[in-house]
């Protein structure tokens, strides 16, 4: 049976961050929980509900950002203290509101995560992890990427203290003391972590983590190795996860797992079997979830799922039934409960609108005095730019804390605007000049009224690189924007992996010369996404990437003075050559370059390409079929006369042409990947066929695999 939850809006604080928001311990069973929130103007906030108003218990004056926010107190007791994380400082706080402990650490960086357990403080700055005790330090660890989550495993079951780090590197690394123990391979990159039935399960192992890619799973970690359990894919396509909470909320004696995701999807997953967990029910809201909480917040006896968004609304979901049966003294009781409400309301609202007034009048003079100084709105825009595996393209989610006016998108490189199916604002494109401005996309989104999230998709081409810039105008007075950069790599469409097929045919680009660890690093992170900005430790380092497009692969292995590049396509070894060498001589480094080509390397990566190729040509070859056909259709009143493959090319236009429209340049990007890999076949044996790429078009319509290899072969 599907809950039947009704939507609350309690309060709005500031801009809240990921995790800023819990539930106190209740007093008594199914009696209301206290809610503490910490936002980005550094106030914490504590309030219940009382007759459907917030009523506050403290607020604290306002200051540095708060990145975390959690509870704690001794192990097997109420975890009713409050720590929050500002800056490189550790603040805690009774339920009362009375600062207890302003803890001052060692960290040179903002803390990013945070984890209580009795007397054990855990924290995570970029890629340092610190664990305290008491405030005193007891361990540390770097990681090779950036850290995004942490938690212990419960010390009552386990019997002793297991950090497990969330790493933007699709690694969970299980420490112990300040050493890794092992590392957990995941399908993407973590972005939250909780412990399984908020306890870690019978064995206090299990971990549920989720995914920026909108992925949830859940592995035990033992003492020696990680067991994975179950995993959810994102058949949705829904967006990326932030917060994960575990509450009994359908009221069936068994917690459910309350899912978060950063496109204001909120799931709740039960588990009707003992296997993986089953989504139950979604409710969509406007902006990003930042965290997210079961309890009793707005009635006694009435559980309901609390979400904090970032633009800092407490929004519920409960249980209460909105219309109550009853007899007609209870309707009047609500019907005079609602009036005082909205009477209560409108005072508000019309205080708001004199204060509105006042200040509009107050800034119109300070304004046109001879003193006057131009003071610019601050806002906030919490952005994303990703690549997504499954259709090689780059997904922007732009999220301001107020409405969104218009954003301007601009690029030095060539790029496709892809349709997003969420995206309700108009587009519309202005003609640019490619040559001497190398100006080559101009295109404003007008966003409707009440607009505070905005998703664009773009995909690239690999070997031209530069940057996306996205002009953000919010709907505040006066008129003031913010820009935001995006760098469009080299080999944009390649994505981190943790191992490589080693059996295919391999190209290797070798260099050699007076460089550093630090100077080769600083130019593969400038070629390639999702490498990590900090120079790894150690002499040595190897990654594994996979083109998202075609599947091609990538390992990557250097060190001071040298570096290996091995690929099964001709062109990635060509483009990484090319800048490469361009960055070196940036920096005046003489570079000693070989390579190894495979001859067999071109034939594998065609093989790749020739579906895809004729996938697309088919595509289009039905599309432009289409409008002739219903024509036909129209004229003669049934379509009984037609071969079977025309009629069912009618049949399944609709999704036809939805197809084609959301990739539109797929052919010409395909035509262009085999042109590249015919002339950089050449470029290395120092031939230049430029002048046969026509011929090579000519034949590309309709040819099948093999012909186009023997046109390789013979060219």
């Amino acid at each position: 049976m599907e809950p039947s939850l009704a939507r609350v809006d309690y309060l709005q604080v500031g801009v809240t961050a990921q995790k800023t928001m819990r539930l106190l311990p209740a007093s008594g069973k199914k009696a209301t929980q206290k809610v503490v929130v910490g936002d980005q103007d550094g106030v914490v906030t504590c309030f219940g509900i009382k007759k459907g108003e917030a009523v506050p218990v403290f607020k604290t004056l306002p200051g540095r950002k708060i990145s975390r926010l959690e509870l704690g107190g001794a192990l097997n007791t109420p975890q009713e203290k409050i720590f929050v994380a500002i800056g490189s400082e550790v603040r805690g706080f009774t339920k009362r509101g009375k600062q207890f402990l302003s803890f001052e650490t060692n960290l040179t960086e903002s803390i990013k995560a945070m984890y209580i357990s009795g007397a054990d403080l855990f924290l995570c700055a970029s890629y340092i992890y610190n664990h305290y005790c008491d405030c005193k330090d007891q361990h540390y660890f770097l990681s090779g990427d950036k850290i995004n989550d942490v938690l212990c495993l419960p010390v009552d079951k386990v019997k002793c203290i297991t950090p497990v780090l969330a790493c933007q590197d699709r690694l969970l690394r299980v420490l112990q003391g300040s050493d890794l123990l092992y590392e957990v391979e995941l399908p993407g990159p973590p972005t939250v972590l909780a412990l399984s039935n908020g306890n870690g399960g019978d064995s206090g192992e299990e971990i549920v983590y989720g995914t920026s890619d909108g992925k949830l799973g859940l592995t035990q970690i033992t003492g020696t190795k990680a067991i994975p359990r179950w995993e959810i894919g994102n058949e949705k396509k829904r967006g990326g996860i932030l917060c994960i909470d575990s509450f009994d909320i359908l009221g069936d004696g068994v917690k459910e797992l309350l899912v978060g995701r950063d496109d204001g999807m909120i799931e709740i997953y039960n588990f009707e079997s003992a296997d993986d967990p089953v989504l139950r029910y979604d409710y969509a809201l406007s902006e990003s979830i930042a965290s997210i909480q079961g309890g009793c917040v707005g009635k006694d006896g009435y559980d309901e799922i609390l979400a904090a968004t970032y633009s800092g609304w407490l929004t519920g979901l409960t249980t209460e039934p909105v219309h109550r049966e009853g007899g007609s003294g209870e309707e009047l009781k609500l019907s005079q409960e609602m009036q005082s409400k909205i009477s209560s309301l409108r005072n508000e609202l019309e205080q708001l609108q004199i204060k509105v007034l006042q200040e509009r009048d107050k800034y119109q003079q300070s304004s046109q005095s001879s003193t006057a100084v131009s003071s610019v709105p601050a806002f906030s825009v919490n952005d994303k730019f990703t690549l997504n595996k499954d259709d090689a393209s780059y997904s922007l989610i732009l999220e301001v804390q107020t409405a969104i006016d218009n954003v301007l998108v601009q690029s030095d490189v060539p790029l496709d605007l892809l349709d997003v199916d969420k995206n309700s604002a108009v587009v519309s494109f202005s003609s640019c000049d490619s040559e001497p401005n190398h100006n080559f996309l101009l295109a404003t989104y007008r966003c409707q009224a009440n607009t505070t999230r905005l998703e664009l998709k773009v995909r690239s081409i690999e070997g031209q690189y530069g940057t996306l810039q996205a002009y953000v105008t919010p709907r505040i007075q006066p008129k003031t924007c913010q820009v935001h950069q995006y760098q469009i790599k080299p080999l944009s469409l390649h994505q981190r992996t943790h191992s490589i097929d080693q059996d295919r045919p391999m190209n290797t680009l070798m260099l050699k010369g007076q460089f550093s660890f630090a100077e080769i690093h600083s130019w593969v992170v400038f070629c390639l996404p999702e490498v990590p900005e900090k120079t790894p430790a150690g002499e040595c380092i190897t990654f594994y990437f996979q083109n998202t497009f075609l599947g091609t692969q990538l390992e990557s292995t250097y060190r001071k003075g040298e570096g290996y590049f091995k690929s099964d396509n001709i062109s990635t070894i060509s483009i990484l050559k090319d800048v490469l060498s361009k960055e070196a001589t940036k920096r005046k480094i003489n570079l000693n370059i070989s390579y190894d080509v495979n001859e067999e390397s071109v034939r594998h990566t065609l093989q790749l390409i020739h579906p895809k190729l004729e996938y697309q040509q088919l595509l289009a070859k039905k599309v432009h079929l289409i409008d002739t056909l219903r024509e036909l259709q129209v004229h003669e009143g049934n379509v009984d006369f037609l071969l079977p493959k025309y009629r069912s090319i009618l049949e399944e236009a609709d999704q036809l042409l939805e197809e084609y429209k959301r990739q539109p340049s797929h052919l010409n990007r395909l035509y262009g990947m085999i042109t590249d890999l015919f002339i950089d076949k050449f470029k290395f044996k120092g031939t230049n066929v430029k002048t046969k790429v026509s011929l090579l078009l000519e034949m590309l319509d309709g040819c099948d695999q093999d012909s186009l290899i023997a046109f390789f072969d013979a060219a």
